[in-house]
């Protein structure tokens, strides 16, 4: 690694943003105390063979109780982009910049639950994300992207005796995308000029690398005619555009 490089890498402004927050939702409690009461409207039970059911939600969570049962009767990312029902309104679901889901206000802290969800997320043509099964379709909002990008490995391509790399990415639902021209890396500008680096992680949806995998990976930055960038099966995914030595990454047109 050049010396350039190795100077952008403590500079890469998204990785010094104090306010961002980089920590993956749990079922552990995060967020402060939340009313059991509320907690249970949104209570699941798993069976021993993984399947999922709704248990009884209170009489104003209805919408919610038929969503999650239909929702639980897939396994892994639902075929979302086949089916086009009815909308049926806005659901008070919220997913914050920190990836953390939110039911009318209060956090979802059940990992079981927020994973369901997100296998029947999708992105609507003209931005909008919904929640949607065949029967129905609800809109929620989104913050800024629906998931984070929580962990890096970076591997040999399988097969590849040239030492070709394979950029692997988890998400925080559990999500495992390589970048690849299909998955492919993005950067985008924050208000204070930082570089925020995005994956594609299926259909239109994306996930924001955290700040600690945005370390990892710089680890693996390489500067092309002046770009820093990562290669991830065979192709290089520009991060920024190399500056005077010590300064920031400056964005790419």
């Amino acid at each position: 690694m050049n010396a350039l490089i190795s100077a952008h890498i403590v500079s890469v402004a998204v990785v010094t943003r104090s306010n961002d927050s980089i920590t993956p939702q749990s079922s552990h409690d995060r967020h402060g105390d939340v009313s059991h009461a509320r907690q249970d409207d949104l209570s699941m039970s798993v069976t021993k063979r993984g399947e999922t059911k709704a248990e009884p939600a209170a009489a104003d969570g209805s919408a919610l109780s038929a969503l999650i049962d239909r929702a639980g009767q897939f396994r892994g990312p639902a075929p979302v982009h086949l089916w086009n029902p009815a909308h049926c309104g806005t659901i008070d679901i919220r997913i914050d910049r920190a990836g953390v889901w939110h039911h009318e206000g209060l956090p979802i802290r059940r990992e079981a639950l927020v994973k369901l969800f997100a296998t029947v997320l999708r992105r609507e043509p003209d931005g909008s994300y919904v929640l949607v099964t065949p029967a129905e379709k609800l809109t929620i909002r989104v913050d800024d992207v629906p998931f984070l990008a929580v962990e890096l490995v970076v591997a040999p391509e399988d097969g590849d005796a040239s030492g070709a790399q394979a950029i692997v990415l988890r998400t925080n639902v559990g999500d495992v995308v390589t970048v690849d021209a299909e998955h492919p890396l993005r950067v985008a500008s924050d208000a204070d000029g930082g570089l925020v680096p995005y994956v594609r992680v299926r259909g239109g949806l994306d996930a924001r690398l955290t700040r600690s995998v945005v370390h990892e990976l710089a680890g693996h930055f390489e500067e092309r005619g002046g770009e820093i960038g990562v290669v991830s099966r065979g192709d290089f995914f520009v991060i920024g555009r190399a500056g005077p030595a010590g300064s920031p990454l400056e964005a790419v047109p």
